[in-house]
């Protein structure tokens, strides 16, 4: 386990320090913290090569969209996975959960003629109570996280076979299915964007609804941390930092706009994204989250229900497993024995990629999600230039492995800076 104290992981994530008590809060100049800010920059550069790679076939408006419905399942599995690793832990099997609850969904809408919003919530509560045997025999049993999580790849693989008799079942209900594949309707009509052509004209809205938010939200997290004496970045580099994000969420908005509009999965993403976003930086439970993998026994200490957080982040995981299964069974339109192989390993490698500590008390759910978003471009950018898919394992392989090096670069060099 990492040496962070509670009181270090209760900072607000991406304060770099605290000044000492009764100095100003101060800015960090022009400098930008590599370690917070690195996977958006690769994450950029990857973009920009590909985009070139591809004749700007990348960037096209219906290949923007293909790469957020395609990879939609694993980014929702991405920001479970991200919490139980900043707690020190690890899910293997959520790729057979999300297996499992498809299956569960298919058999009450299909066989047994459920009504799609009973299925659903039914399929809900069966992740939840997977997540919860799963956490029971972590938290409570103390069995490691690693053990429990493979007998539960094995043993829900197994029930998905029984439960679907080893066939797919479907069709699935048209609600169902518009939530994997649909698109938001137009309430505007669309709006000229001269050589661009036409484009909805509530996207764009809400895209500028959501930029405004976001720009208000970080205006008032700067002023908090100056308020607390905290580092921050300096200001030309903080309206950057706005600037840069605030085009490419309009760039995002408007070329799925020129398309088809947002797709009901971003919604729910992004939904996702701001709630859990919340729970991380702001409720106490997610401070509690970073105490224990920052310093388990530091956390024991300070009054902490270890068990009780731990059993939850995998109640939470099992719930998102299940979110991730309708998701990707409704996009098939079928629920297959095969479902959510090797899902775990893109939700991993996106949680490791989006800047996680191997150790544990360090990560961002914008930072999983983005390791996911680099995960999909690259299948993406690949298949678009024609890659085998043993190419396409290589490379992703090598960037989780530059991932995580990065990350044990950037500890050692900041341990031998303080000495």
């Amino acid at each position: 386990m990492s040496s962070t104290s509670p009181s270090d992981a209760a900072l607000a994530p991406g304060a770099k320090d605290t000044p000492a008590p009764g100095t100003p809060g101060r800015s960090s100049g022009l400098s930008i913290n590599v370690r917070q800010s690195g996977i958006y920059i690769a994450f950029a550069l990857i973009v920009v090569l590909f985009t070139i790679l591809t004749d700007g076939a990348l960037l096209q408006p219906q290949n923007i969209s293909n790469i957020i419905v395609q990879n939609s399942y694993i980014l929702i599995l991405s920001i479970g996975m991200i919490l139980i690793i900043i707690a020190g832990h690890i899910d293997l099997s959520v790729g057979s959960v999300v297996a499992v609850t498809g299956a569960i969904a298919a058999v009450l809408m299909v066989n047994y003629g459920v009504p799609w919003p009973l299925a659903l919530l039914i399929t809900l509560i069966a992740g939840a109570l997977i997540g919860a045997w799963q956490g029971y025999w972590i938290a409570y049993f103390g069995i490691p996280a690693f053990i429990v999580t493979l007998a539960g790849m094995l043993l829900f693989r197994a029930l998905t076979l029984t439960v679907l008799g080893n066939q797919g079942i479907g069709p699935f209900p048209d609600a169902v299915r518009t939530l994997s594949n649909g698109f938001t309707d137009g309430y505007f009509g669309n709006i000229g964007l001269g050589p661009l052509g036409g484009a909805d004209l509530f996207s764009i809205l809400l895209g500028i609804v959501a930029v405004a938010g976001m720009a208000i939200a970080q205006w008032r997290t700067r002023a908090a941390r100056l308020g607390y004496r905290q580092a921050v970045d300096s200001l030309p580099v903080f309206l950057l930092k706005i600037v840069l994000a605030a085009a490419v969420i309009l760039f995002v908005i408007v070329q799925l706009a020129r398309f088809k509009n947002l797709p009901w999965v971003l919604v729910l993403l992004a939904a996702l994204v701001l709630g859990y976003s919340l729970v991380t930086n702001r409720a106490v439970f997610g401070r509690r989250i970073y105490a224990i993998g920052g310093n388990l026994q530091a956390a024991l200490l300070s009054g902490i229900k270890v068990k009780s957080v731990i059993f939850w982040i995998f109640v939470n995981m099992g719930v998102l497993s299940a979110i991730a299964g309708i998701i990707f069974a409704g996009r098939l339109n079928q629920a297959g024995p095969t479902a959510g192989n090797s899902f775990e390993l893109d939700a991993i490698a996106a949680a490791f990629i989006g800047g996680a500590a191997v150790q544990g008390g360090v990560g961002k759910v914008v930072g999983a999600v983005t390791g996911g978003l680099i995960m999909g471009v690259i299948n993406n950018g690949m298949s678009l230039i024609g890659s085998p898919s043993e190419r396409v394992m290589l490379v992703k392989g090598a960037v989780l492995l530059a991932a995580v090096a990065f990350d044990v670069w950037t500890k050692r060099r900041a341990a031998s800076a303080s000495r």
